[in-house]
């Protein structure tokens, strides 16, 4: 299971290396437009005045034998929740993107967005983007106040990170990607390895590191205000979907993580067994060789 782990674990690196040259070609767009008009504003980064409603999508596997994974995004949805509650709002709608995380929002007796247990296992940039339009629709005509990403950051084979993530309003004024510190060159998750390859890809950057003019001379029709209304739901479209490979790759190293453990704590228990086997089949020879011993002395 721990090898099988492993392939998928590539496969989902490799699904996000992919991935990455498009979301950085869109904050670097993103960045200069607003660099250029820093008061341009769409219905998406509008902060509604009263928040009543709260949408919480949530992202977790369909299976278990993957350690902590699952438990450790229940305990966040149940703390975001509560200090909601504390805050006087108790009207939320849950998009959970996994079996596991449904069952336990079924437990809580929150309401359910609909199922979406085919897009953990199978991610579909289609399916992110319907999901990402359902919600910018029903955050435009006031149905959702807030909307919140709960996930796994994937930052190396050895480091997934538990992320709660505003997803509406979004912010434009912040660094879009500034996430972007991940480690897909290995599936190695020791401590010393991984901090060895943080350490050599930290020089590598330093040395390879150039200066990119921010303003580029784009010329932009019809209007910087009418690019953003489309560059702007890609860019939610993609947080999604992000999200979902980020979750994805982080069940698979977990689920290696957690095979090597097992792993790990069988051999110790046969190495135990197999030690005390040894001493009670000493013991037994010993006893014998001693009953052959006084049988002699008493003939």
């Amino acid at each position: 299971m721990k090898m099988v782990a492993s392939s998928k674990l590539h496969h989902a690196q490799v699904m996000i290396e992919n991935m990455l040259p498009y979301e950085n070609s869109l904050e670097h767009i993103l960045k200069s437009f607003l660099a250029s008009e820093p008061d341009v504003q769409s219905p998406y980064d509008a902060a509604h005045s009263e928040i009543k409603r709260v949408a919480l999508v949530v992202f977790s596997s369909n299976s278990s034998l993957c350690g902590a994974f699952n438990v450790n995004i229940t305990k966040m949805l149940k703390n975001v929740v509560a200090e909601y509650r504390e805050q006087g709002i108790n009207d939320f709608l849950i998009y959970p993107i996994g079996r596991k995380i449904a069952e336990q929002v079924n437990k809580l007796g929150l309401p359910i967005a609909g199922t979406f247990d085919d897009v953990a296992d199978k991610p579909n940039a289609a399916k992110c983007r319907e999901i990402a339009i359902e919600l910018g629709n029903k955050y435009k005509s006031g149905e959702l106040d807030k909307i919140e990403l709960i996930y796994h950051h994937f930052r190396s084979a050895g480091s997934q990170i538990l992320t709660r993530r505003t997803f509406l309003p979004i912010d434009l004024s912040t660094e879009i990607g500034s996430d972007n510190d991940r480690d897909l060159s290995s599936n190695i998750a020791t401590l010393k390895a991984q901090e060895y390859l943080r350490k050599k890809h930290d020089e590598e950057e330093k040395k390879s590191e150039k200066l990119v003019p921010l303003h580029d001379n784009f010329i932009v029709e019809p209007d910087v205000r009418t690019v953003l209304g489309s560059l702007i739901p890609k860019q939610l479209h993609l947080m999604v979907y992000t999200a979902l490979l980020d979750s994805q790759a982080s069940e698979h190293a977990a689920r290696m993580v957690a095979m090597q453990t097992a792993t790990d704590n069988a051999d110790e228990i046969l190495r135990s067994l197999n030690l005390e086997f040894n001493k009670s089949r000493q013991q037994a020879i010993t006893n014998e060789l001693l009953d052959l011993a006084g049988g002699n002395v008493n003939n």
